[in-house]
């Protein structure tokens, strides 16, 4: 599918993937005015009437748009995090086929695996079992969206797709300590720590859990890729391939960073799944994707990216 000259809907487009998302497009030759980005404040994805609405005269939707956090935001939120994926999913698809959408292409996540699923995860293992508990009301809310996207297609062949990302990071990521993930909560945990003079940081867990991390650039590649090529039901995952525990992660943003304090390990906190690691065969099959940026220059980019935005706020 060529996108150019598409009506594209992009959900979570001034997000942080979908910030890359809409700068891919845009260099593969979309016009802007052919993209439209819906804001929380004029419609509610959860309501079915305002994705009617935006649906309208639009070739293809790109659903980026998510209520997502880390662990604590995760065990925290539990219903909310449920009902509003699945609310979302479940109006957005409906509506993009009553609209005569000609292809959707939904963003799922890695937390839609079973907690104990052997490694590198194939998506053939995506069934196996119950999500890992303080991740499972978002990883089943999405891999509802799977369900519904497959139904949709079996019944009325609507053509719609579904990715299922592993961990991003990258500038623009969300350093809110109270919602962001791993690699983000560690880089303002130690730039605070270094603003402070404090002499160590803490981490949740042992640092025995493992962690695949991606790229947001590699992600909306990825995306863009998929939208373009890849017409199938079949779930893929989208991913580096690299796994990483959380102890060496800490200590390579430490060393990144020049901060030589203690780590202390709150191991009254959950690790999380065990172990990350996603099979990136079929995407690379699929529609050539393959990861290309290299995990420490990726970290670099993002302190320096948060360096400089904390110079601006002061």
């Amino acid at each position: 599918m060529n996108l150019k000259n598409k009506k594209i809907l992009l959900t979570g487009g001034v997000g942080f993937l979908g910030r890359f998302v809409f700068k891919k497009l845009l260099e593969g030759g979309v016009k802007e005015d052919d993209i439209f980005i819906p804001r929380i404040k004029n419609y509610d994805l959860r309501k079915k009437e305002d994705c009617l609405e935006i649906t309208k005269g639009k070739d293809i939707v790109i659903h980026l748009a998510a209520k997502v956090g880390g662990i604590n935001f995760n065990k925290e939120n539990p219903a909310t995090t449920f009902y509003d994926n699945a609310s979302m999913a479940l109006n957005i698809i409906d509506a993009s086929y009553k609209n005569n959408v000609k292809k959707f292409v939904g963003i799922g996540s890695v937390c839609e695996y079973p907690k104990f699923t052997p490694v590198p995860f194939q998506e053939a293992h995506l069934w196996d079992g119950y999500p890992e508990e303080t991740n499972a009301p978002y990883g089943l809310a999405k891999k509802m969206m799977l369900v519904q996207s497959q139904a949709y297609r079996q019944q009325y062949g609507f053509n719609a797709i579904h990715l299922l990302l592993i961990n991003m990071y990258g500038p623009g990521d969300n350093f809110n300590l109270d919602t962001s993930h791993v690699i983000a909560a560690l880089i303002k945990k130690v730039a605070d720590a270094k603003k402070e003079g404090k002499d160590y940081i803490e981490v949740w867990g042992t640092g025995k859990a493992t962690r695949e991390f991606l790229y947001v650039e590699d992600a909306a590649e990825a995306i863009i890729l998929a939208t373009e090529k890849y017409d199938k039901p079949d779930p893929v995952n989208i991913g580096s391939g690299t796994e990483i525990s959380i102890k060496d992660l800490v200590e390579t943003i430490c060393r990144l960073m020049d901060f030589k304090g203690e780590i202390r390990w709150d191991i009254s906190k959950p690790d999380g799944q065990p172990r990350r690691r996603l099979d990136v065969s079929r995407a690379e099959k699929e529609f050539g994707f393959r990861a290309q940026t290299n995990f420490e220059i990726g970290l670099q980019k993002t302190i320096e990216w948060y360096r400089s935005l904390s110079e601006r706020s002061y």
